[in-house]
C-alpha cells in the first residue's frame, strides 16, 4: 500500500495516521494526508498559519472557535509537534467516525462539514447566498469555472490534485504488510 506524502513525515506521523483512518473508519489514508497536504502547502507544519488572516493554524488548519471546542486554543496548537497536534485532528474528526467514505468527505470535515455525504454536484458555496455571503468570497479560488457557485466537484478537484502529487515519488511512502 502507498501512502501519499508519506516520505514528507516521520514514521511516528505516518502510524498515527494510519491508526486514525483505521479508528475513524476512513478506507484510505491517503486522503487525509493530501488533505493535511493541501491545508499545509505540502510542509505538514503544525505552525502554520492561514495566509489570508482567518486566524486558522496547523495540519488542518483549526479555526480559533474549532481549537476552544476541543478544549485548546490555536496559539497551543501552534506549540505541538505535527505528531501531537495529529491528536486533536482525531478529536476534531471524531464525530464523523464512520461516514467519511470518500477523499471529498474526509476534506469536507475540514472546509465545511455540511459537504459530507453529498453528492459531488451539490453546491457548497454561493456567490449570492445572502445568508452566508462571506463564505463565497473566502473560497472564490475553489471556484474553477468561475461560475458563482462552488460544487464538491471543484472543492475536491484541488485536493485531489495535491493527492495525485502526494502519491509521486519522492512524496509517497511505500508500506510494507502489517503496517
Amino acid at each position: 500500500m502507498n501512502l501519499a506524502w508519506g516520505a514528507r513525515v516521520s514514521p511516528a506521523f505516518r502510524g498515527l495516521v494510519i491508526g486514525m483512518c483505521r479508528r475513524l473508519v476512513i478506507e484510505d489514508p491517503s486522503w487525509l494526508m493530501a488533505c493535511m497536504a493541501f491545508e499545509t502547502g505540502e510542509t505538514f507544519d503544525p505552525k502554520i498559519r492561514n495566509a489570508a488572516g482567518s486566524g486558522a493554524i496547523g495540519l488542518i488548519q483549526f479555526m480559533p472557535p474549532t481549537a476552544a471546542a476541543l478544549g485548546t486554543s490555536t496559539e497551543q496548537l501552534a506549540k505541538m509537534s505535527p505528531e501531537e497536534q495529529l491528536y486533536m485532528v482525531e478529536a476534531h474528526f471524531k464525530s464523523w467516525a464512520g461516514r467519511l467514505r470518500s477523499l471529498g468527505d474526509v476534506y469536507g470535515a475540514i472546509l465545511w462539514p455540511g459537504m459530507i455525504g453529498k453528492p459531488d454536484t451539490a453546491v457548497i458555496f454561493d456567490r449570492e447566498d445572502a445568508k452566508r455571503p462571506k463564505l463565497y468570497l473566502q473560497n472564490k479560488g475553489l471556484d474553477a469555472n468561475k461560475d458563482g457557485d462552488i460544487t464538491k466537484a471543484e472543492i475536491v478537484a484541488k485536493v485531489q490534485a495535491k493527492l495525485t502529487r502526494g502519491l509521486q515519488p519522492p512524496n509517497v511512502f511505500t508500506m510494507t504488510a502489517g503496517v
